[in-house]
């Protein structure tokens, strides 16, 4: 037997490091969880159990405000727990602006260990709401939320620089994965997309994500960052239809997901 196990664990620490780790990443802008329902969490919760995602990036969060007088991403996490197979979901919320008595902003929910967790502050045009990228740092990846600006396509070049320039700042000679997954509020053909291309791989399939009930425009999509890491996507979709939940009242965005190996 130890002569197996022994060789079982040659095996795995010779093979390339794009076969040892697969992960399903998932991006959804969940609209505080109160786009068509009252509360949205507890199907979200079934349909990420259901695509089997095990890290999320999630836009449009309350935290303890008027609208909703909870932590969202804790309340997803919570639901998480109940429902997925393997729990250990927790999460990180990021806050981009006060709100309502409390703040708003980005999260993500993970069932990996998090090392650590930071916020990069995104500047904006006069009239904007505040912006935020939320990250998160695992034992085997990182993974930052973001949500840029809606108004103007010059702040949304200049948010998607800051974020670019901070991660590349940290992790650009690592060999972990870096991955961005948000709403851009911009359309694969624009020149904010285009500009990410210098630093950034796209790996989401292009796709409308947006509207739910009408879906007619890419904007959601996941990133990853040029470094020292070797990243291979196996699947990935703009998810319509799932059995655990309805897309069309869930949010008014489309869940997108990618699977990949490192």
């Amino acid at each position: 037997m130890k002569r197996i196990l022994l060789l079982a664990l040659l095996i795995l620490c010779c093979l390339p490091a794009s076969a040892k780790h697969r992960v399903r990443l998932m991006t959804y802008n969940v609209g505080a969880f109160g786009k068509e329902l009252d509360d949205s969490a507890p199907m979200i919760a079934r349909m990420i159990a259901e695509l089997g995602a095990r890290t999320v990036a999630l836009n449009e969060l309350d935290s303890c405000n008027r609208r909703h007088n909870i932590n969202q991403v804790q309340h997803l996490a919570d639901e998480l727990n109940l429902v997925a197979p393997q729990r250990g979901w927790s999460g990180r919320f990021g806050r981009a602006m006060a709100y309502a008595g409390g703040a708003y902003g980005n999260g993500i929910v993970t069932q990996e260990k998090i090392r650590d967790s930071f916020s990069i502050p995104l500047p904006k045009e006069e009239g904007s709401e505040p912006r935020v990228c939320v990250v998160i740092e695992t034992p085997r990846y990182v993974y930052a939320a973001c949500h840029l600006d809606h108004i103007g396509e010059a702040a949304r070049r200049i948010q998607a620089k800051v974020i670019t320039d901070a991660l590349q700042a940290r992790y650009g000679n690592s060999r972990k994965p870096v991955f961005l997954a948000g709403d851009f509020n911009d359309t694969p053909d624009s020149p904010v997309i285009r500009q990410m291309s210098h630093d950034w791989t796209l790996l989401s399939p292009l796709g409308d994500s947006y509207s739910a009930q009408n879906p007619h425009t890419c904007i959601d999509y996941i990133f990853l960052l040029h470094n020292r890491a070797s990243v291979r996507v196996t699947d990935g979709a703009i998810v319509t239809q799932f059995a655990t939940g309805d897309v069309t009242v869930a949010s008014d965005h489309l869940p997108v997901f990618i699977e990949v190996v490192f």
